[in-house]
């Protein structure tokens, strides 16, 4: 794996087989699973921060987190309604990751303006996520 830095300034985590082929072609599927690994990177600060006040809340966000990103990927090698569902999963987890951040700000582990930039983040992606899951 190398690293990558892409357009917007956002460092990609892309195998050498794949820089190969274009791994920025015009594929959502793609896209989306990309952004979904940035978030982990990006986020990583917050789980630290969140783990530091609550162990508990700390894993479910990086459970969610994970399986945001396991099944995007593995919806972009399914087919008809296995690769919605798959999308559809990785939405749910999304939004899980999103309220984590709620719950997180609420605690007062937090500040709103802190999460800013992680909730707007997670927002796109799960923007994203829901158009594949509904299949466009």
């Amino acid at each position: 794996m190398v690293e990558r830095e892409s357009a917007a300034g956002q460092f990609l985590f892309i195998s050498r087989k794949d820089m190969q082929t274009n791994p920025f072609q015009d594929d959502p599927g793609s896209r989306v699973l990309e952004l979904a690994i940035h978030a982990i990177v990006a986020l990583r600060p917050t789980f630290e921060r969140i783990r530091c006040c609550d162990r508990e809340l700390a894993d479910q966000f990086r459970t969610a987190l994970r399986i945001m990103a396991m099944k995007a990927a593995e919806g972009n090698r399914s087919q008809g309604g296995s690769r919605m569902a798959r999308f559809r999963t990785a939405a749910s987890s999304n939004s899980e990751s999103r309220a984590a951040l709620r719950v997180a700000v609420a605690w007062g582990y937090l500040s709103s303006s802190e999460v800013e930039a992680d909730d707007e983040l997670l927002e796109r992606i799960g923007g994203m996520l829901r158009r594949l899951a509904a299949g466009r």
